[in-house]
């Protein structure tokens, strides 16, 4: 602003006495008290950004990315395939080796059951002693029972005398000797077995009508 001042105050001395020379003069100092300098034109409170610009990503440097993510993405999802494909083949073959080798270890435990009825047989034609022989056979029976218990092989109770079409089958029918029978199991022909919570054999009964 002093600098204003000074220019006006030089402006009159130098075209002092000239009328038309003195109204420009004027005018132009009015000009200049109008016109803001630089530093009340930009507020104090305002923060110049002097970082450099950041240039755009071009058309091209953004495909050729993109094509370059998308061939990644191939080849995770070929190998998650693979390996997939893998798994499944592996699986396959596991579970055709139980099926085909299931048995055998309850098979491996029957074995010493069927070595004491060979050596019962053996001993049975030198022997006449009948009560020894079916103490032989009685003992051979509960041991056969006792592993297919372990085995979860259980006898459906013969003694349950309710019917029913998911554990009994009807090979027969006769009239009820008693009204309360009716619909009841009055013999059992073959006993059925259960495999832990299925039905491996139904009983084979009859039942009255």
């Amino acid at each position: 602003m002093g600098n204003k001042n000074k220019n006006h105050e030089n402006n009159q001395n130098r075209y002092n006495g000239d009328p038309a020379e003195e109204k420009l003069n004027k005018e132009n100092a009015s000009v200049e008290a109008e016109t803001p300098e630089l530093e009340d034109v930009v507020p104090e409170d305002v923060e110049v950004n002097d970082e450099p610009m950041v240039e755009e990503e071009s058309s091209e440097a953004k495909i050729g990315r993109l094509e370059e993510e998308l061939q990644k993405e191939k080849k995770e999802y070929l190998f998650l395939m693979a390996e997939f494909d893998n798994f499944r083949k592996r699986t396959l073959r596991e579970k055709s080796e139980i099926i085909r080798n299931g048995a055998e270890g309850v098979l491996k435990g029957i074995l010493p059951i069927v070595d004491d009825f060979e050596r019962a047989i053996k001993a049975s034609e030198n022997s006449d002693d009948v009560a020894a022989l079916k103490e032989g056979m009685k003992l051979i029976y509960n041991k056969l029972r006792k592993y297919l218990e372990l085995n979860g092989v259980k006898e459906i109770d013969p003694e349950d005398r309710d019917f029913s079409t998911e554990k009994h089958e009807a090979i027969s029918a006769i009239p009820a000797p008693d009204p309360s029978l009716k619909g009841k199991i009055l013999d059992t022909v073959e006993k059925g077995y259960m495999l832990n919570d299925k039905v491996l054999r139904h009983a084979k009964v009859v039942v009255a009508q």
